[in-house]
């Protein structure tokens, strides 16, 4: 029955012990399936790729920012988690607007989600179960930041939808936040340990929010005029040449 559930060697998992006022309140990770303390809680019956994309939705702060309108005490459990609005798998074979023409929304997550998962070569079972059989990436601090930023301001568009959306939205929400912008901009504004932390590093300066915004907006540009998104990552996600040299293979514990 276990297997069944849980097919492959990894396992996806979202952290219970938490709080409204940390730094971040929903944080989901890929681990290689091993036992696991009963704060950790696991998410069955997904392949692979879903994994990804289920984990990369939970990561993002349009996802967190809905975490702590629920989260009253120090536990994400279970009856809080099924309540919170997570993306159906539907959404993600839709055609990503912004992106070339033959390419989902799926298509766009997954290189993303997987460079950020597999870092270590106790996932590979993992990265094979998504179709990459290349080491496991390099850990490059530039790099991830530049790909959270990109799916969280996907995850915005996910969440908020378009113009047309906003306008049908109630009266009241419209006249304080008068567009899809304002939103997100509202939203990075309640992660003050966050910004806290980008000023203190970056001579005041809120650089997640900023970038994040900044690349929502390029979406958005992209999809009004149908050229597509360019992403600032060079080589692109997921690209081999940014994954570790075979020669760091541990002797154990990989198989």
């Amino acid at each position: 029955m276990l297997t069944k559930r849980f097919p492959g060697n990894w396992f996806l998992v979202w952290r219970d012990i938490t709080c409204a006022t940390n730094e971040r309140t929903s944080i989901a990770a890929l681990i290689p399936k091993r036992p696991c303390a009963h704060t950790l809680s696991l998410v069955d019956s997904l392949s692979a790729e879903n994994a990804l994309l289920f984990a990369a939705c939970l990561n993002s702060f349009v996802d967190d920012f809905c975490a702590r309108q629920k989260v009253v005490g120090t536990h994400l459990n279970h009856t809080i988690w099924k309540q919170l609005p997570v993306l159906p798998m539907a959404v993600y074979v839709q055609h990503c607007i912004w992106a070339t023409k033959a390419e989902s929304f799926k298509d766009w997550i997954v290189p993303r989600a997987l460079e950020l998962s597999y870092t270590a070569w106790d996932l590979k079972g993992f990265a094979k179960d998504c179709g990459y059989g290349d080491p496991p990436f390099r850990w490059n601090d530039k790099r991830r930041f530049l790909l959270r930023c990109e799916l969280d301001a996907l995850f915005f568009h996910l969440y908020l939808g378009s113009a047309q959306d906003w306008a049908n939205q109630a009266t009241a929400l419209r006249k304080s936040l008068c567009s899809l912008r304002d939103a997100v901009f509202y939203i990075m504004d309640t992660f003050p340990i966050v910004k806290k932390r980008d000023e203190q590093e970056h001579e005041g300066h809120y650089r997640t929010k900023d970038t994040i915004l900044e690349m929502y907006d390029e979406m958005s540009e992209a999809a009004r005029t149908g050229v597509p998104y360019q992403t600032r990552l060079n080589p692109p996600p997921a690209d081999p040449s940014v994954a570790q040299s075979a020669e760091t293979l541990p002797v154990l514990g990989v198989s």
